[in-house]
């Protein structure tokens, strides 16, 4: 992720299904880690958009 960022990544989502977590990267942010079930908004990025991890059935 650390490339992703330096190359202009705004907002990313590191899913870890065996950890049951999802690590939030922000370029002036640490990094957030939230656990299963999660609600991740787009926020600026994707005005709008949430995913909702896991996927329900």
């Amino acid at each position: 992720m650390a490339e992703y960022l330096a190359s202009g990544l705004r907002l990313g989502w590191l899913i870890n299904p065996q950890g049951q977590e999802v690590e939030i990267y922000r370029p002036t942010a640490m990094i957030e880690t939230v656990p299963f079930p999660a609600r991740l908004p787009g926020e600026e990025v994707l005005p709008g958009f949430e995913l909702v991890w896991p996927l329900p059935d």
